[in-house]
């Protein structure tokens, strides 16, 4: 099976082609290599790994924030052995990769398993589940091709892009590049011009980044953060990767209980302490300034600024703002499950699916790994533990025919 082609029928199709799903394909054939000719993976990009590249390159994101045991490949020492002769770019404390090696890594991993050729350049529209006699889905394509796949794994990855309540209630026009969401800018690209003032919504380690790649460009970052600035190593405890939380998470059976852990757990968005120590470093220079337990109440668009009035009661100006603000998840928004989700109505517990042990939407051979997965992969179900952890609920289901 080529990349070129299509086929009519197919065992398995993976909708996304990012680290997680890539980690899929490797426990897989690790367990069942001749699945091989009977899955496709499907990506507008045709090729791994190309949204998470272009996001991580455009925030000129040094490091990952995971150590170098989370990554695609079955073993976790893959890549410390891959980085042998490479220590300089394991990055204290606990050997977080850089991101050329991290991307080197995939590269080998994609080359050694063969599986370029499994991704597809085309980008699904719709599925829609087809019930004959023998239940299967049909993937459309956006070019209006389409395949029957016995089973489907989602593994699109992040949600919608999510705005604070003010950009809602904005009045009169404004140009819209002065106002763009965090994952919308390439700081390469982004023309960033000395001296100009740029204001970034969020306390998240995307709006971290992105301040100190406006500083280094010689414009002033103004940061806003709504409470004090989080510094957390990982975005959730090390202990939600292991029993030490997951077990008492997985015995409680009252799912809204199940959310308001996560919540807990994430507890909003946090910075490394290496950002952070960067960011006040840049700010004892005049470089960043930061603004926490602040808020916009207002802004408005004035010939060539914004006026920004905050919570504080401070006013502000900027050229340009962006919000850094995390993305919202939520399934019964997500076009690709409509059909779907018609067909096998699940309980939606604040935008999050009720799955299966093995992480299929009850009733269904259709799978989610990622953040829609979090009900039963616990916090970290976004991460790149995530979709290892998400690996040990759907693989047995994939290659033990009695569990289908």
């Amino acid at each position: 099976m080529t990349a070129s082609s299509l086929p009519k029928h197919l065992d398995l199709a993976i909708v996304g082609a990012g680290p997680q799903a890539l980690t899929l394909v490797t426990h897989l054939l690790q367990k069942r290599a001749k699945l091989r000719h009977r899955l496709r993976v499907f990506d507008a990009s045709g090729t791994w790994l190309s949204r998470w590249q272009r996001q991580m390159q455009a925030q000129e994101i040094e490091h990952l924030r995971s150590p170098a045991v989370h990554h695609p490949h079955p073993n976790p020492y893959a890549l410390r052995r891959f980085a042998e002769n490479r220590p300089q770019e394991l990055f204290p404390p606990y050997d977080l990769p850089g991101t050329d090696l991290f991307n080197e890594f995939c590269g080998e991993v994609i080359q050694r398993w063969n599986l370029q050729s499994c991704v597809y350049p085309g980008q699904v529209s719709r599925i829609i589940p087809v019930q004959p006699w023998r239940p299967r889905f049909q993937l459309v394509l956006q070019d209006g091709q389409s395949c029957l796949a016995r089973r489907v794994v989602l593994a699109t990855g992040g949600g919608v892009p999510r705005f604070p309540d003010w950009v809602q209630s904005l009045q009169g026009s404004y140009p819209p590049d002065r106002l763009v969401h965090g994952t919308r800018v390439d700081l390469a690209k982004a023309n960033v011009q000395t001296g100009e003032r740029i204001l970034i919504i969020g306390g998240g380690l995307s709006s971290g980044h992105l301040a100190l790649g406006v500083a280094r460009r010689g414009a002033i970052a103004t940061l806003l953060i709504r409470r004090s600035l989080q510094e957390k190593l990982f975005d959730a405890d090390p202990g939600w990767l292991g029993p030490k939380y997951l077990k008492s998470f997985q015995a409680e059976l009252d799912e809204f209980s199940r959310w308001q852990q996560i919540q807990d757990a994430r507890n909003g968005g946090s910075m490394t302490p290496e950002v952070a120590f960067q960011l006040r470093r840049a700010a004892r220079r005049g470089e960043v300034l930061l603004n926490e337990h602040c808020q916009i109440v207002q802004a408005q668009w004035q010939e060539t600024q914004w006026l920004v009035k905050c919570s504080d009661g401070s006013h502000l100006q900027a050229e340009r703002i962006w919000c850094a603000t995390g993305t919202t998840l939520d399934i019964s928004q997500n076009p690709l499950m409509t059909d779907v989700l018609a067909t096998y109505p699940t309980k939606i517990i604040q935008g999050l699916p009720v799955l299966d042990a093995h992480l299929r939407l009850p009733g269904s051979q259709l799978f989610l790994m990622g953040g829609y997965a979090a009900l039963q992969v616990g916090p970290v179900a976004r991460n790149l533990a995530g979709g290892r952890l998400a690996c040990d609920r759907i693989v047995p289901a994939i290659v033990k025919p009695s569990l289908a």
